[in-house]
């Protein structure tokens, strides 16, 4: 793992690490298979220290999977821009962590069936009335006619950045330069 380069913006506060992970709403999934980066928009849910996701189980996504296991996961959130009169010194607040580690395929119908509900639990609280059931996830085709493969990278690396809001210099439609001189 490389150190952050920026030291100051080091976030080492796992308790807030792991509230980020888990109601981040989008994950990105870097793979690389032969020299040939690809990385992907995903919902995920963060579980026993590691990332969770779902996807069919064929297709590109499966084929670096299955090439190359080592990947890496980046949540970000963008919370704003910060203001500043000298505009070398405008800035976004932010969080940020990046997961590196090996992806495997579930075969554990009992962890998939947990992860699965922790995702509906995050992605649509409270809309099923009961719990999601193992039967489902063995059954289930999608409508382009592939079963659902659930993967889970564990991690070995949780690195995090971060830039703090500052209230009252949050840029907002309509603040100027100007009205802040006046």
């Amino acid at each position: 793992m490389f150190p952050i380069r920026n030291e100051k913006r080091t976030c080492t506060d796992t308790v807030k690490i792991q509230h980020f992970l888990e109601h981040a709403q989008t994950g990105f999934l870097g793979l690389s298979s032969e020299d040939v980066p690809y990385v992907i928009p995903l919902n995920f849910v963060w579980l026993n220290d590691a990332i969770y996701f779902h996807g069919a189980e064929e297709g590109r996504k499966v084929t670096y999977i299955e090439n190359n296991p080592l990947a890496c996961f980046t949540v970000s959130e963008n919370y704003g821009t910060i203001t500043s009169p000298i505009p070398a010194k405008t800035d976004t607040a932010y969080m940020s962590v990046i997961i590196e580690g090996s992806l495997v395929r579930l075969t554990d119908i009992n962890e998939a069936t947990q992860a699965m509900q922790v995702m509906l639990d995050k992605y649509v609280p409270g809309y099923y009335d009961r719990p999601l059931g193992r039967p489902h996830l063995e059954r289930y085709v999608s409508p382009l006619g592939s079963k659902t493969g659930i993967y889970k990278l564990n991690a070995s690396s949780v690195s995090a950045k971060e830039k703090d809001i500052i209230l009252d210099r949050m840029f907002h439609e309509g603040r100027t330069i100007q009205n802040e001189r006046a």
